[in-house]
């Protein structure tokens, strides 16, 4: 799996499933939180990543910064300070 920026989820579940889950968890060595990821995992992993196909607004936007980066239109900016500060 792709190592991209991590998003903490707060699942609310009955009592009763809780325990069940942490017993499975214990059984295997692992914490809930860990024993729940591996599932969700096991799960997707037949998936392909999805692909959401951006507004024509968005899309119209990128294709001009590209442009603008292709013609020497953009600067690079080393220190934000500085470029900030130049403002």
């Amino acid at each position: 799996m792709i190592n991209q920026t991590s998003t903490q989820i707060k699942v609310t579940i009955p009592e009763e499933l809780y325990f069940f889950l942490k017993s499975r968890a214990d059984r295997f060595g692992l914490n809930t939180s860990s024993y729940l990821k591996h599932l969700i995992i096991d799960d997707v992993k037949d998936l392909d990543i999805p692909v959401f196909k951006m507004s024509e607004k968005r899309e119209k936007i990128g294709l001009k910064a590209l442009q603008d980066y292709k013609d020497g239109k953009t600067i690079e900016i080393n220190d934000i300070d500085e470029y900030l500060n130049s403002l």
